[in-house]
């Protein structure tokens, strides 16, 4: 019996929801000085309700595009985002809340409405032509995924390896898609000096209910084949089995290892269920429909791993939680972990190989004159 029989996640498309689409809500964002609620006229147009939202591209017109953290619980101190908003739809991803800054809300806005730099290449390559940039790991997809739909025709993320490559930057790179494998042979040449990594992200194994939770990512079986071309191509590769949301997919925790492991994964990690700010109403609203008679209980669990609330924003405890269950999934995570032999992989990135391409120097220097 597959987990979405189990669970009983309803197939097709629930009443409220919008198929191809993580939600239909569209909340108002937190900083928003003026709140709208929906009035209904009187007026029935049966087209409207038949016309899906259609993806806008928005193009973001940033000067700067290495993103730097001091955060304690986040290995990495520098990432790169080519795109803001993701058209995955993933209902849990913890990066919806971050499209309250740019004026659009949480819900369907933020995989609607996506901001796009076409100037992430040619912006990247200045910074690191600065005598003040410190060479270090750059990760692709720590906010939103580097290879959503729109990357296929967009190519920002392929530009940016390009330039990772010509400087020698070592690069780790994290999405649930198999676009990753559109750019193999740089990642292999990469990789081949000790200078890529990539992730793949692995919620589920099961195809229904990874298509309730993230319409529009990779299925499951595909993440898993990727995983597989990419340690054929001679790239390292991991497996994030995130978010583990109580009570929905933590069954599958050690299935999802197992299965990474035998695809060639070499190491893993886990990230208990966040939701922070906008999210907590977005994720409730999204069990409502598509389990209702498992939503009070997963929210019991999930509080229950948060001190009482559904989310914990303090360092070190955000990852993991805390209490009797969240100490439970750690366990059995690092059980598996070394059961199936997820413990090594590529060691550290080689960040000793930065240089400024002589042509780039020789550009920088001119601009001094």
């Amino acid at each position: 019996m597959n987990i979405s029989t189990r669970l009983k996640v309803k197939s097709g498309v629930p009443p409220g929801a919008i198929k191809g689409r993580g939600t239909a809500a569209n909340p108002p964002h937190r900083f928003a000085a003026e709140r709208l609620e929906a009035f209904d006229d009187g007026w029935d147009f049966p087209e409207d309700k038949a016309r899906p939202p259609q993806t806008t591209l928005i193009r973001d017109a940033t000067r700067t595009i290495i993103t730097r953290n001091d955060s304690p619980d986040i290995s990495f101190a520098q990432s790169v985002n080519p795109y803001r908003g993701c058209e995955h739809g993933c209902i849990y991803c913890f990066a919806r809340p971050s499209h309250a800054y740019l004026g659009f809300s949480a819900g369907l806005d933020f995989e609607t409405k996506l901001i796009f730099k076409p100037e992430a290449a040619k912006l990247l390559e200045k910074e690191l032509s600065k005598s003040s940039y410190k060479p270090d790991v750059i990760v692709l997809g720590s906010n939103t995924d580097p290879y959503q739909p729109v990357e296929r025709t967009l190519s920002i993320t392929r530009a940016v390896l390009e330039v990772l490559e010509r400087f020698g930057n070592p690069v780790g790179i994290i999405t649930k898609s198999a676009g990753v494998l559109r750019d193999a042979d740089i990642l292999h040449r990469m990789a081949a000096k000790n200078l890529a990594k990539v992730h793949i992200s692995i919620t589920t194994l099961d195809p229904v209910l990874a298509r309730a939770m993230e319409p529009r990512a990779a299925s499951p079986a595909r993440r898993l084949a990727a995983m597989r071309e990419l340690r054929e191509a001679g790239i390292p590769v991991g497996v994030m089995a995130s978010p583990m949301i109580p009570g929905v997919n933590d069954a599958e925790l050690e299935n999802i290892l197992e299965s990474a492991a035998q695809a060639g994964a070499q190491s893993a990690h886990t990230v208990l269920l966040r939701l922070p700010h906008e999210l907590g109403a977005l994720f409730s609203d999204w069990l409502q429909k598509h389990m209702p008679e498992r939503a009070s209980h997963v929210l019991s669990l999930i509080r229950q791993s948060r001190g009482g609330r559904l989310n914990d924003p303090d360092f070190h405890g955000r990852m993991s939680g805390a209490g009797p269950y969240a100490d439970m999934l750690q366990k059995r995570f690092d059980r598996a972990v070394k059961q199936f032999g997820l413990t090594g992989g590529a060691g550290m990135l080689d960040f000793s190989q930065f240089t400024i391409p002589r042509t780039q120097a020789a550009t920088v220097q001119m601009s001094l004159f």
